[in-house]
């Protein structure tokens, strides 16, 4: 069962790790945004917020995009990550040019199914259900793609990671000239 919500209603918000959707609003200049533990309404556009939010976190929707096609190939209804150090990712319900076009957070989805009416009910992780205007096999699908485009970058952050740590921490020998031949493959490159 959902916990109770509480509503705020605010002129700016950036999406943070509680963030689990953003609808859009009573009419199409807000948006109502539902976090892990409140309900908030904003007085900008489900892709406002999503702009917006990008550009805290160093780039834009559309650098974005950009992005989820060169690393997944994904071109229609692409899912974002919102910011990779913190593993936000969110997936467009409809085109993102669409006035009914929400955004979902892919770690808050606990568990989806089909409606009478065809649409897609979303349970997430606290219990709050909603219903999305959309085939639980399209939905499927945009969950499936956003889930690739996080195992690409979770893999690509973990391997820079790897390498930062060898740097730093070379535990033997077999390390120290792993991480020194590295050095010189790229040094060739050059």
């Amino acid at each position: 069962m959902a916990k109770d919500l509480t509503k705020e209603r605010v002129a700016d918000y950036f999406i943070n790790r509680f963030t689990m959707a953003i609808l859009p609003g009573e009419n199409k200049f807000c948006s109502e945004i539902l976090e892990y533990e409140q309900e908030i309404f904003v007085e900008k556009r489900p892709m406002e917020v999503i702009d917006q939010s990008c550009r805290y976190f160093g780039s834009s929707y559309s650098g974005r995009k950009t992005g989820s096609k060169d690393i997944a190939n994904i071109t229609h209804k692409p899912p974002i990550v919102i910011d990779p150090a913190n593993s936000i990712y969110f997936f467009p319900t409809a085109a993102s040019t669409k006035a009914n076009c929400a955004w979902i957070a892919h770690s808050f989805v606990k568990e989806y199914k089909a409606t009478k009416e065809h649409d897609t009910e979303i349970t997430f992780t606290n219990g709050k259900q909603i219903t999305v205007p959309m085939s639980v096999g399209s939905f499927e699908n945009q969950l499936f793609r956003t889930a690739q485009l996080r195992a690409v970058i979770s893999s690509r952050i973990e391997q820079e990671q790897r390498k930062i740590n060898m740097m730093l921490l070379p535990k033997d020998e077999k390390e120290i000239n792993a991480f020194y031949e590295q050095i010189i493959r790229k040094m060739n490159r050059f």
